[in-house]
């Protein structure tokens, strides 16, 4: 019985938190009038229409991250067998880089980059 005292404990360990998380849920819910009237913000009066939250110029700036952000996605991957691969991986990686530059460019040119 000794042997199972830890799990047991476990157990309570986690129903013990299961039901402070819940009870912590219903303490800020939103109260069910409320959300018929203010669907948006989970029920907090807005500020801003819906839709008009994000200026248009961000777009472009969020598209050249996500590129960026995968470019780091498949970077790290590449420097961990880089030295087992040789010559060709750097070759492509330079290749990979590339590519993105010539978009970064595009976007440059573009306008993409200008703030106002």
């Amino acid at each position: 019985m000794a042997t199972y005292l830890g799990l047991l404990a476990m157990v309570v360990l986690g129903l013990l938190g299961v039901g402070a998380v819940y009870l912590l849920w219903r303490t800020v819910t939103v109260h069910p009038e409320s959300i018929g009237v203010n669907p948006f913000l989970s029920g907090s009066v807005p500020e801003e229409h819906a839709l008009s939250r994000f200026h248009a110029r961000w777009y472009p700036m969020t598209l050249l991250f996500l590129a960026f952000d995968v470019e780091m996605l498949f970077m790290y991957p590449w420097a961990v067998v880089v030295a087992e691969m040789g010559a060709s991986a750097v070759v492509e990686m330079f290749i990979f880089l590339g590519v993105l530059m010539a978009g970064v460019v595009w976007a440059w040119r573009e306008g993409a980059l200008r703030w106002t």
